[in-house]
């Protein structure tokens, strides 16, 4: 992310026609705080300028959230099934691996390789036994940005509100959504 210089952002607001006091209330800052910053009397803090950065952006409609990208319909397998059973499922969605909920809370995930590394006599076994660990959760705000940095490290991230899985976003949603 290219910092925006106070003259950035000054310009970007009169482009969009928004008052300091407008800004400050998307960005959740002060009015005052916009003026010093945009006046240069000021160096903001990182997070209170990717605030008022996101604020332009939505502004603009550039923001993609990741209740704009995620699966609503979670496929996925609940602790105490069966490894044979999440094998079944992941066949039959063509899935590499599946999120493990209980009671719609993550708690885990299980892919081929973590039922190969069981062994063979594994399709009895609950998922609990030879699980992974869940799949990294954002909130429905999340942006785009956040949700690739985890992508770059996980096969999928996984969307909550209060703790509950409302959706699930994977590499292929984030390259569908971008091109």
């Amino acid at each position: 992310m290219e910092l925006p210089t106070p003259q950035d952002l000054r310009e970007r607001r009169t482009a969009l026609d928004l008052t300091q006091s407008a800004l400050a209330e998307r960005a959740g800052v002060s009015q005052p705080l916009i003026a010093r910053i945009e006046g240069g009397d000021v160096d903001p803090r990182l997070s209170t300028l990717r605030g008022i950065v996101e604020a332009l952006d939505e502004v603009e409609g550039d923001v993609v959230r990741a209740r704009d990208l995620m699966h609503e319909e979670i496929i996925s397998v609940a602790p105490d099934d069966s490894v044979r059973e999440a094998v079944e499922e992941m066949d039959a969605e063509a899935y590499s691996q599946l999120p493990v909920l209980q009671a719609g809370i993550p708690v885990g995930s299980i892919s081929q390789s973590d039922v190969i590394h069981a062994g063979e006599d594994a399709g009895d076994l609950p998922v609990g036994e030879v699980m992974s660990e869940s799949f990294p959760t954002v909130g429905t705000d999340a942006t785009v940005d956040e949700i690739r940095n985890l992508l770059d490290h996980y096969k999928a991230v996984m969307v909550t509100d209060g703790g509950e899985a409302v959706g699930i976003i994977t590499e292929a949603d984030l390259a569908a959504q971008l091109s």
